[in-house]
């Protein structure tokens, strides 16, 4: 028989997302208007407004529309970057994205999760990593504390729940290697 757990007081007050609340109102709507919607598909506005709100970001980002971007201050991004459609950035701890990366249509980098055993659901943050030359798939999420490593691949509709090696492809659900990437 399984036991009923009551869940306790959410308290994740130790959290702190690294800007004050006026801030973060601001950037809710900005995130609204020019990222999250289609009315405003000019990447290099959208580069230079994740630069004003502290984001690192190189050159040649393209940013397509309805991108959803958590906290821009905790997003460091290289050169030669594509962000597709309906992708979501989690930002609540670090995402950093190297060069030449391409994150497909509808893919998640996921830097939250809470903990299931304990009854107030603690929040539990992890970085994530997408090195040089890195692919996630269409569909795909990319889990908290995960390092996708140099040209590595996460195939369309995949979950990387742990580390992806250099030069691998990956697929599934948790995602497990397939092959190694051959680049001619």
């Amino acid at each position: 028989m399984r036991k009923r757990v009551e869940l306790g007081r959410f308290d994740n007050s130790w959290y702190n997302p690294g800007r004050g609340g006026g801030l973060r109102l601001i950037w809710y709507f900005t995130n609204l208007i020019f990222f999250q919607s289609y009315f405003f598909p000019v990447y290099g506005l959208k580069t230079k407004i994740l630069r004003l709100f502290g984001a690192e970001v190189g050159k040649n980002l393209v940013i397509k529309p309805s991108v959803n971007v958590k906290y821009p201050w905790n997003l460091k991004i290289g050169n030669d970057v594509w962000i597709g459609e309906n992708v979501w950035i989690d930002s609540l701890a670090q995402v950093t994205i190297g060069s030449d990366v391409c994150i497909s249509q509808g893919a998640m980098l996921l830097t939250g999760n809470h903990d299931y055993k304990k009854s107030t659901f603690d929040l539990m943050l992890g970085e994530i990593v997408l090195e040089d030359g890195v692919w996630v798939g269409a569909q795909s999420t990319v889990c908290p504390g995960v390092h996708c490593r140099s040209h590595s691949i996460l195939s369309v509709g995949s979950v990387a729940s742990k580390d992806l090696e250099e030069y691998a492809i990956y697929q599934g659900i948790p995602a497990v290697k397939v092959r190694e990437r051959v680049i001619d």
